[in-house]
């Protein structure tokens, strides 16, 4: 528990550091992150829960603002100041969501108007990396568990997909422990590696399936032996092609409710007859 409880912290620090610099903004300091650089730059955070945009031009920086009037209705500020400094341009803000993504591409656009030697970053061909926290419940299908007992499960994974809004393919890499129950004294800790696909994949939703294919596990399992306890350890690298199925709901621009349901059966592994009662829900977002 320990290893993991330091493996686990290590990764989630290694993964959320992200690169940003101090700007001030109208008499208020801010860390902000650089998303497109040029011309005209994109800068944004999450401050106070709320996604916040900037637009630096000219080494003045200006923040891009939606607010809403006393009917509940968005003013849509942000494009009227973005058609103004992209005058000339022949870029239309009219139809401009407030998004990341459609910002990103907007302005990605205008410094390849203004600027015929800004090369646009080719987001087609970069890696996105996404962050998932979870926990839930599992029977061990794969390991003799005569009860059909569930023990709680947490961990984390980390999955590498193409800088696009709805990526098809994706590769993850996962870290899970099992926790030791009354009922069922067995507990592991698992680091697995996979292929995952997407079988519906829309902005707001989508389904998928996965094969984790390569998986390395250290467990712990007490036995009754002549009446007596024997306490039994191990490690094992293993090849199990285990097939599951889970679904992202998308909250934000850059979060995911995420529910999965894993291990329901594998090429190279037996589920001693018991279906598996493996799911978990988690939160995903994109780092």
């Amino acid at each position: 528990m320990k290893k993991l409880i330091i493996v686990l912290s290590l990764l989630m620090s290694s993964l959320t550091v992200f690169s940003q610099e101090t700007y001030t903004v109208d008499g208020t300091t801010y860390e902000l992150k650089t998303e497109v650089s040029g011309t005209m730059d994109l800068l944004w955070n999450i401050i106070d829960g709320k996604y916040r945009y900037f637009i630096r031009k000219d080494g003045q920086i200006r923040e891009l603002k939606n607010t809403k009037d006393a009917n509940n209705k968005f003013q849509e500020e942000y494009q009227s100041l973005l058609s103004e400094l992209t005058q000339g341009s022949n870029l239309s803000t009219e139809k401009l969501k407030f998004t990341l993504y459609e910002l990103r591409k907007f302005i990605d656009n205008y410094n390849l108007a203004v600027d015929p030697l800004y090369k646009k970053e080719l987001r087609d061909g970069k890696i996105e990396s996404r962050l998932l926290v979870f926990g839930g419940l599992t029977n061990s299908p794969f390991v003799e568990n005569p009860e059909n007992k569930s023990n709680p499960v947490f961990g984390a994974e980390i999955e590498f997909t193409r800088a696009i809004e709805k990526p098809r393919h994706a590769l993850f890499f996962h870290l899970k422990h099992v926790l030791s129950g009354n009922d069922f004294d067995y507990s592991s800790t698992q680091l697995g590696v996979g292929y995952r696909f997407r079988i519906v994949r829309e902005r707001s939703f989508n389904f998928y399936a996965n094969i984790t294919a390569a998986t390395f596990a250290f467990t712990n399992r007490e036995f009754v032996v002549d009446d007596m306890v024997v306490d039994r350890s191990s490690n094992a690298f293993d090849s199990p092609f285990i097939f599951g199925i889970g679904a992202d709901i998308r909250i934000s621009d850059d979060g995911f409710i995420t529910i999965a349901y894993d291990e329901l059966f594998a090429l190279f592994a037996d589920t001693h007859d018991n279906f598996s009662t493996h799911i978990t829900v988690g939160y995903k977002f994109i780092l």
